[in-house]
């Protein structure tokens, strides 16, 4: 009880001081990278900001987070960042940068609980190159510059891990059960992906709590039953509840939010199986990650000829993008490929991994001399909390079948906690020890510049020679100058240090800022000089990746002057799914065209629209401009097409239907319109069926519909009897010519109108 007071009233002292003059730079430079032009991002990830848009009009769309206002179907996450993101827009007002503000401040909030976090017990310098380096991390700004969940969802779970030292400082059984119930809030911000922090709790709270190992059982569990319990809140009023009174579950198969958390958001990730089971017949279903292929913006701007073929083309792609035997190198969306070392792999290291050589020595200091029963002192303990949250994270993306580069932010808190105390340890070992420890500091500043040349180096024509040799360069003089003089403690020494840690973050810095520099990506938010690609690894052969970003798709009936043939997505070869990517086949974020395909060099949109082979690059011209579109999806309207619906409506409930969310979420952001996406976000949801939809025409709740190609999942059907009972409407009535005209839904298709009595 003593220890205890003490150790309270130690921390209402030290809450009284001064603020520290060395954060006040470090939260400046965090504002600056998450904040700067996020106001020039209209509709930011344009799926979610449809939610929000229809969220703010109802409260039965805001408690399931609808994706439309018709209350049809909901996004594929729980709501909980979004009911931010909804609160926000309505004491901001509606506007890309109302909603990806309380990102922006998470990400700056997981800064400063960083800081907070190491200083206490690794002292303030560590808490401050911590902070730094969580800031630095090009993953983290790039995430918490757009709406997507992650950037608030790291920021829940740090405020769960200074909850859960706090229980272990005061001994205090309500701040446990506040620590996992946080967890559960986390879990309704992207589900099983908030559990993955449960090891570091659970062997902390073991490890560090110092009562009986009859309290400790007791006490977590209870809090994992109270944990399980706010997981499983929203799910269950949710799925309890009258299908017919409440939207479908966006993404799951069986209109379920625990199938969807299990399954869709959870062992699929791992698996990388992406096959589900439509209504009426087996088909690979195009699930997030064809859809986020299709949507991805292309970096163009290529000096190829416009006149090359459509066979020269996709002979040249299949040549250039995939390896021996049709396997991928660097696997779907650049996140590599399986194995012990795929962090260090291009397309995940320049995200991440840049401080990760000398985390490991680190690591390695701070455990020295450990003993395995014990006793701990407290930097240890809360190292190996630290530690089991690196771990199994890590271990998770080095096997994972299927992630974004985006979902990397998770392992950001435990590689900027181990570099800021890791910092301070190795330097007093190396100004006190004479032994093996007094080479760690070294050690770590050589590998980890050899590490920052080798992630830097296929950016050579992006970035020049010079950052690349001038980091290689002085990583090595330093470390050499700073072994020489290891014997030696003076001023020049302490500057030497200093110098080398400089060096080691001035191009994470650097990466961090291109998403300001070059342009971000809202749909697959990533850092480099190709960030606004949305695909994170080596720049493309654009010639000016500061103008290939934010590009549109094709709209119907729109042409383009541009024929760029690089960087096109196109089905795999062999496919007979015309665009979509069955089962985990990796082809580097890109689709090639079918051997034999009577469409060759076009490319599959969402909802099977076929677009000639190219994005064009609608916006490269734009970049400077003050507002941008860089939804992910075709973020703008067909304003011809959106006139003629608006005044054909005899009061229809939904303005048109159409396949999937790419299609309908620009015109939900514009108008406020319900817009029905039958299949949900990718097209592969079993939502309607010809009955359901019968019924609804006849009760005169939707007339059009506008459709792209093929059907995907169990839309078959539905999409077949549409064909055979519609009227077409005339293309000159609602599509537009110009290449300067607003855009509407993705692919050349085909609008119908049916009316039944």
């Amino acid at each position: 009880m003593k220890h205890m007071n003490s150790e309270v009233k130690e921390e209402r002292t030290s809450n009284k001081k001064r603020v520290d003059l060395f954060l006040v730079p470090i939260v400046l430079i965090a504002a600056f990278l998450n904040l700067f032009k996020i106001w020039t991002d209209e509709y930011a990830n344009a799926y979610y900001t449809a939610a929000v848009k229809s969220m703010l009009q109802s409260f039965h769309n805001f408690f399931y987070a609808s994706f439309d206002p018709g209350g049809y179907v909901t996004i594929d996450k729980p709501p909980v960042v979004f009911w931010i993101q909804t609160i926000s827009a309505k004491i901001f007002g509606f506007h890309g940068w109302s909603v990806i503000l309380p990102q922006a401040l998470a990400g700056i909030g997981s800064v400063l609980l960083l800081y907070v976090l190491i200083k206490r017990t690794f002292g303030v310098w560590a808490g401050r190159f911590a902070a730094l380096a969580m800031a630095l991390t090009p993953i983290v700004p790039a995430v918490s510059r757009t709406n997507n969940i992650d950037s608030m969802l790291v920021f829940t779970l740090l405020l769960a891990t200074w909850m859960l030292f706090r229980a272990v400082r005061t001994v205090k059984f309500g701040w446990v059960l506040a620590a996992f119930a946080m967890i559960g809030v986390a879990f309704n911000m992207k589900m099983l992906q908030a559990y993955m922090v449960l090891p570091a709790f659970y062997v902390f709270y073991v490890v560090a709590t110092k009562i009986t190992w009859k309290k400790k059982i007791a006490f977590l569990t209870t809090a994992t039953a109270l944990m399980l319990a706010v997981s499983v809140s929203w799910a269950v009023v949710v799925d309890s509840t009258s299908a017919d009174k409440r939207p479908y579950m966006g993404s799951s198969q069986t209109n379920s939010v625990l199938e969807l958390a299990f399954g869709y958001n959870g062992i699929n990730r791992l698996t990388g199986n992406t096959s589900v089971t439509g209504s009426s017949h087996k088909q690979p279903a195009q699930t997030e990650q064809q859809t986020a292929s299709s949507e991805t913006k292309q970096n163009s701007n290529s000096s190829a000829d416009s006149s090359q073929s459509s066979n020269q083309r996709k002979s040249s792609f299949s040549q250039k993008m995939q390896a021996p035997g049709g396997g991928n190198q660097n696997g779907m969306f650049n996140t590599g490929n399986p194995g012990p070392f795929r962090l260090f792999q291009k397309g995940l290291s320049d995200q991440i991994s840049w401080l990760l050589p000398f985390v490991i020595f680190s690591i390695v200091g701070l455990f020295a001399g450990v003993k395995f029963k014990g006793p701990y002192t407290a930097k240890q303990k809360e190292s190996l909390f630290w530690l089991a949250w690196l771990l199994p994270v890590a271990v998770f993306f080095s096997i994972a079948g299927f992630f974004h580069q985006y979902y990397l932010i998770m392992l950001a808190p435990p590689i900027a906690a181990f570099a800021g105390a890791g910092a301070v340890a190795l330097w007093s070992m190396y100004k006190q020890h004479n032994d093996w420890k007094s080479w760690l500091l070294p050690g770590g500043i050589l590998t980890t510049a050899a590490l920052q040349v080798y992630i830097m180096s296929p950016y050579v024509s992006s970035i020049g020679v010079a950052p690349i040799a001038g980091v290689g360069a002085l990583g090595v003089i330093l470390a050499l100058v700073l072994a020489i003089r290891k014997q030696r403690k003076n001023s020049l020494t302490n500057y030497l240090g200093a110098a080398a840690m400089v060096v080691l973050l001035a191009m994470p810095a650097y990466w961090a800022m291109t998403p300001i520099i070059y342009g971000g990506n809202s749909m697959l938010p990533s850092a480099g000089p190709d960030s606004s690609s949305g695909m994170g690894g080596p720049p493309s052969t654009a010639t000016n990746s500061k103008q290939s970003g934010f590009n549109g798709m094709q709209p119907p009936g729109i042409s383009s002057g541009n024929s760029s043939s690089n960087n096109q997505m196109q089905p795999p070869s062999g496919s007979s799914n015309g665009g979509q990517m069955p089962g985990g086949s990796s082809n580097n974020g890109q689709m090639q065209p079918p051997s034999g395909s009577s469409n060759s060099g076009q490319m599959q949109m969402p909802g099977g629209s076929s677009n000639n082979s190219q994005m064009p690059n609608s916006f490269s011209s734009k970049s400077s401009s003050s507002k941008r579109k860089s939804g992910g999806m075709n973020a703008e309207v067909n304003q011809k097409l959106l006139n003629y619906l608006t005044k054909n409506n005899t009061g229809e409930k939904y303005l048109f239907a159409t396949t999937d969310s790419t299609s309908a979420a620009p015109y939900i952001i514009k108008t406020g319109k319900p817009v029905m996406a039958m299949g949900g976000f990718s097209g592969s949801d079993p939502i309607l069926t010809v009955s359901k939809l019968k019924a609804m025409i006849k009760k005169g709740e939707v007339k059009y519909f506008y459709l792209s190609g093929m059907g995907k999942g169990g839309q078959s059907d539905v999409i077949t009897w549409i064909k055979e009972n519609s009227k077409e409407i005339p293309s000159s009535k609602w599509q537009s010519t110009s290449s300067s005209a607003q855009q509407g839904p993705s692919g050349n298709g085909t609008l119908y109108e049916i009316t039944l009595k």
